[in-house]
């Protein structure tokens, strides 16, 4: 049985995108992923990993010796094929040097001139599925339910979201309403979210989610809607996935919590600035919609969203209303149909 070596070191969303690839994998034979460490913590209890490999690429194992250190530790896993989800230099070289015979990666990453195979990236597919083509020979097209991406939270998780809910006065029978204000791209984050908090304040209980980074935003939303509460900073990773799995309805930027919502089967309202889903990173919930300026000439303005508007207004995000994200949300909490 052959064994296969997933690298995977790009941001934490696309790290969720990859799990659909894994799953497949996994019918095939043992698969070990190299990833960040913020990243292999997500990962925890997935069924398709059996080894994490945390790569600290920033830190510890910076540089040329933190390549070659863990080159050698792979290169004694003897593995038969490795597929380049990230397409770096550095990835392409680590995957090399370990001496796997069998290095797949995409036709257009700045790695590919030592792999043995590449495949087209595909600018129509959504992510997950670009990702899933690494691995299919045949160039089958993957189903929408092949597409879904998973997280495993386990009983470390739950118990500490029910703790938080505990701390924080929220009976079990109240429907829970997640906001993701913060996104690293200061373009992406959409200013609403007090005002939308004050909204849907008298639906659900709100709830903050996000890294200790998105705090102030938090605060915010606390500010102007005080039965609000704040979870950023306060749970990991995979548990923050777990509270956004027992929330009735996300609204988030298009960040990381889009796709924790994604793996975890909660409906999504997801707001979309500089960027649109056309990139490939809209959600995957089985539930979802996306709100957008869509008659905007100068959007998309890029691939992430630059840190700053180029033309100075930001129209893209502040010509979204609170009223028309807060139907959308309202809809979803009432299981009803909403616009795409």
């Amino acid at each position: 049985m052959s064994s296969t070596l997933v690298v995977q070191t790009s941001f934490l969303g696309d790290t969720v995108l990859t799990t659909p690839l894994l799953a497949q994998l996994a019918n095939r034979g043992p698969v070990d992923v190299v990833t960040t460490p913020a990243a292999a913590a997500l990962l925890a209890n997935h069924p398709a990993v059996r080894t994490l490999i945390p790569y600290d690429k920033r830190g510890s194992d910076r540089g040329v010796i933190g390549l070659w250190r863990l080159s050698r530790r792979l290169r004694a896993m003897r593995y038969d094929v490795a597929l380049l989800a990230q397409g770096s230099w550095r990835s392409a070289a680590l995957a090399l040097l370990a001496g796997i015979p069998s290095r797949i990666g995409f036709s257009t990453s700045a790695g590919r001139l030592l792999y043995t195979k590449r495949v087209a990236y595909r600018d129509d597919l959504h992510h997950a599925a670009r990702l899933l083509m690494l691995a299919r020979p045949n160039g089958r097209e993957p189903t929408p339910t092949e597409l879904r991406p998973s997280l495993a939270p386990g009983a470390a998780e739950r118990e500490a979201v029910d703790a938080f809910l505990r701390e924080q006065g929220v009976r079990g029978d109240e429907p829970l309403v997640a906001l993701a204000p913060g996104s690293v791209w200061a373009t992406k984050r959409w200013p609403y979210y007090p005002e939308l908090a004050q909204e849907l304040a008298r639906s659900a209980r709100v709830t903050a989610v996000g890294s200790a980074a998105d705090t102030p935003l938090a605060q915010a939303i606390v500010a102007a809607a005080p039965e609000a509460r704040d979870a950023t900073g306060r749970l990991s990773l995979l548990a923050s996935a777990e509270l956004v799995g027992r929330s009735r309805v996300l609204v988030t930027n298009d960040s990381a919590p889009l796709h924790l919502a994604s793996a975890m089967g909660t409906p999504t309202v997801a707001i979309f600035g500089p960027t649109v889903p056309d990139f490939g990173f809209g959600p995957l919930a089985p539930r979802a919609s996306v709100v957008g300026h869509d008659v905007l000439p100068c959007r998309p303005c890029d691939r992430h969203g630059p840190q700053r508007c180029p033309l100075g207004h930001h129209r893209c995000m502040r010509e979204l209303t609170p009223s028309a994200v807060a139907e959308r949300a309202r809809a979803l909490l009432l299981n009803r149909d909403v616009l795409a």
